[in-house]
């Protein structure tokens, strides 16, 4: 498929690993062995010549082992909490594996308000721009310990679609507990069957995702189909793939028929802004 090549060209690539694909199922903990292999894999991408920028979850969830609290927290404070020693162990560890293949990460922590404010929009845009001049590895998150409701971007695949558009990206990939997008749920459905490729967004398109809802994290395949609405508008292609085996990522950037491929249709006055609302800063 034609598509499907011309992600070998790819030269600005935002990828995106949630929660589920960083942990062990079993007991909450990161799955280093998955990390490590993570790391070199986006080494080699940035070693080709590519920009790459990577949007992690896990704060929350590094935070909430270090502070031994065993049930997830629900309570803002404590999520917080979680985050503010979660980020740094997080960061820390990235930081060593990056390290181990002499490549430099940076870590840039964001809100809606970096956004929505025209002034941080523009600098958080010069910094991206001046890392990847610097061969440098952006490593992005939400500022989960200052967020507030109003200014949450509410999950990472919406964050990861921003990114994307900020920074002029043209491949998306995130990385799901699931293969892409089905027809239906294909925890439930047997006969569901996956979607390979999206060029346009339909009532009935939504309508799947709705049923075909990931099971691990806060990102289900409702949001995974806004982010592709805000990737694709602003020219990038994206892609939905499995994590379980981050050597996916290689896989669809040689162009294997992996995933579900949304195709970009760019917008001639895409702005950015018509994707981001809050009830405290809307314009």
């Amino acid at each position: 498929m034609e598509a499907r090549e011309a992600l070998k060209n790819k030269k600005r690539i935002v990828i995106k690993i949630g929660s589920a694909s960083l942990t062990h199922e079993e007991t909450g903990s990161l799955n280093l062995e998955k990390m490590e292999r993570l790391v070199r894999i986006l080494t080699d991408l940035r070693n080709q010549g590519k920009d790459v920028v990577l949007v992690t979850s896990g704060a929350i969830a590094v935070g909430r082992k270090a502070l031994g609290l065993i049930e997830r927290p629900t309570e803002r404070t404590i999520k917080q909490a979680c985050a503010a020693v979660g980020q740094a162990n997080l960061m820390m560890l990235y930081q060593k594996l990056f390290a181990e293949y002499s490549q430099i990460a940076a870590q840039i922590l964001m809100t809606k308000y970096t956004m929505i404010n025209d002034i941080s929009r523009t600098n958080a845009q010069n910094t991206f721009n001046e890392l990847f001049r610097m061969g440098v590895i952006p490593i992005v998150n939400e500022n989960d310990t200052v967020s507030t409701d109003e200014l949450d971007f509410g999950d990472n695949d919406t964050l990861s679609a921003i990114v994307t558009a900020l920074v002029g990206g043209d491949l998306l990939i995130l990385l799901s507990d699931i293969d892409g997008l089905y027809t239906d749920d294909p925890h439930k459905n047997k006969d569901a069957k996956l979607i390979p490729c999206v060029t346009e967004f339909t009532k009935e398109l939504c309508e799947m995702a709705k049923s075909s809802t990931n099971s691990l994290g806060t990102g289900g395949m409702t949001t995974k189909i806004s982010a592709a609405k805000i990737a694709t508008s602003s020219g990038a292609d994206m892609i939905i793939t499995n994590g379980g085996d981050v050597h996916n990522i290689n896989r669809v950037i040689n162009g294997k028929e992996i995933g579900t491929l949304f195709l970009s249709h760019k917008q001639d006055h895409f702005n950015i802004m018509n994707y981001i609302t809050t009830k405290q800063y809307s314009r």
